[in-house]
């Protein structure tokens, strides 16, 4: 016997379980199908472990330099296994909190694989969800009015290159590594590489990053990829770039060799282990796309700005649209999706108003154009930059490397731009989010008293820096 909702979701991770809240919120009977566990790819193998493990590393590494704090410490050691404890035991916290969001909302879970149906006995439009289960029992039939499909994404691979989660892996695989290796090789210098690569050095591994391109982190502000490498290559990270990963070249015995072409020229790379990290695929396979008008491209679901599909009681978010393939964006698509669906008129992402932020370190926060797509939009442009070598907040945390950097438009003032590199920028990125969105100026932001001795003075003095006009540099 089929089950009537309002709302279906298929994927409970960060995008689809909010979703589900906010369409409880509204009145709305939904459920949620998941195969795995609630929470999805941020929560247990992506945005909270790995940050859980690079604030290990940070507190190892800091550790380390408390000499330079006046505290003598001796015989520094790291337990792995202590380190991964404490990861699975704060995603497990935030799992059950999870959990009992869906039971507050009284939120249907279905444990299993869900598939849309074509038209059919239960509905003369396609839509019906069918939930194969992993212990045999007979699929459960579920028939909403609106569909929402938050499938995630998964990593990709490379020609030749099998993921073994031994020799060979994804981040995926690294997040479960029970000891660390001695050296990693890391393909791919965008921001999974990247984290990564910080993380690993800080903890005593030695790292060697390919990249295909000229410039790591290469959808970051050039001034900005070109620091973090620079600081990186500090810890000892080796960079490769220009690196024409060939996989049919690996060898594994004890340890993982690879052939790349590095200008033009084949160069053998060794290490323990092998992470790849060249982005992710949307997760559109056997859900049931086949059955429906949904429009695919290159592997992604088309979607409108409020996230309908070509079928319009199906909507779509998230990682399996493309786009910004981000947590926050997520939720804030799945918000949109379902106000949309209850009639309540929500507004539409402006995507360049979107923050981003690398937890590297050091960490790395943007928002809006870089000076190249400012350029390349035909912007006439003004640039103000501030280091934080001459904040004081910064000398007292003992990070003074890094600056923030803000691009506007030389004839109207507008914010076009602000990406930040240094201590704690990944919090500071919110002021940067509000001034976006209020349209203001560097002007406004210079009438924003900063307070004193604080990190976020450095956007004030960036602020006047655009007229030239800061006070410390």
């Amino acid at each position: 016997m089929a089950k009537d909702y309002d709302l279906v979701i298929l994927g409970g991770g960060t995008g689809g379980y909010v979703a589900a809240i906010r369409a409880a919120q509204l009145g709305l009977q939904v459920a949620v199908v998941e195969k795995e566990k609630l929470g999805g790819t941020c929560l247990h193998r992506g945005c909270i472990p790995s940050k859980a493990l690079l604030r290990s590393a940070e507190v190892f590494r800091q550790t380390q330099e408390a000499n330079a704090y006046g505290i003598e410490t001796e015989n520094t050691t790291l337990n792995f296994s202590k380190v991964q404890e404490r990861k699975n035991n704060i995603v497990n916290k935030l799992h059950q909190g999870v959990l009992s969001l869906m039971k507050k909302g009284k939120i249907d879970i279905y444990e299993g694989y869900g598939r849309i149906l074509g038209p059919s006995i239960f509905s003369p439009i396609p839509g019906t969800i069918s939930i194969e289960h992993d212990n045999g029992d007979e699929n459960t039939m579920l028939v909403p009015k609106n569909v929402l499909i938050a499938t995630g994404s998964k990593p990709k691979s490379l020609p030749g290159l099998e993921i073994d989660g031994s020799y060979v892996m994804t981040s995926d695989g690294a997040l479960e590594m029970e000891t660390l290796p001695a050296s990693m090789l890391i393909i791919g210098a965008g921001v999974i590489g990247i984290e990564w690569a910080s993380m690993l050095a800080d903890l005593g591994v030695k790292v060697t990053v390919l990249e295909y391109l000229d410039q790591i982190l290469p959808t970051e502000d050039e001034s900005i990829a070109k620091e973090v490498e620079k600081l990186l290559i500090k810890k000892g990270i080796t960079f490769v770039k220009g690196a024409k990963v060939l996989g049919e070249t690996i060898q594994k015995k004890e340890q993982v060799a690879i052939d790349a072409e590095v200008d033009g020229v084949k160069t053998s790379f060794t290490a323990e282990k092998l992470l790849v990290s060249v982005g992710r695929e949307a997760n559109t396979v056997n859900i049931g796309v086949e059955n429906t008008d949904i429009v695919l491209e290159k592997g992604y679901i088309q979607a409108n700005k409020f996230y309908q599909t070509k079928e319009p009681h199906i909507y779509a978010i998230g990682d399996v649209i493309g786009g910004m393939q981000l947590a926050h964006v997520a939720s804030r698509e799945g918000v949109i999706a379902v106000e949309h669906m209850a009639n309540e008129k929500p507004y539409p992402i402006e995507y360049h108003n979107v923050p981003t932020c690398i937890y590297s370190n050091p960490e790395v926060a943007s928002i809006g154009f870089t000076e190249k797509e400012a350029l390349d939009k035909g912007f006439d442009i003004k640039v103000g930059k501030f280091s934080f070598q001459a904040i004081g907040k910064a000398l007292v945390y003992g990070e003074t490397e890094g600056f923030v950097k803000i691009i506007t438009d030389k004839n109207s003032d507008d914010l076009l731009g602000i990406h930040m590199v240094g201590p704690h920028v990944t919090e500071l990125i919110s002021e940067a989010g509000i001034a976006k969105v209020l349209d203001a100026t560097a002007w406004e932001i210079t009438q924003s008293i900063h307070p004193h001795p604080s990190l976020s003075e450095i956007i004030g003095e960036a602020a006047l820096a655009v007229e030239g006009k800061q006070i410390h540099g």
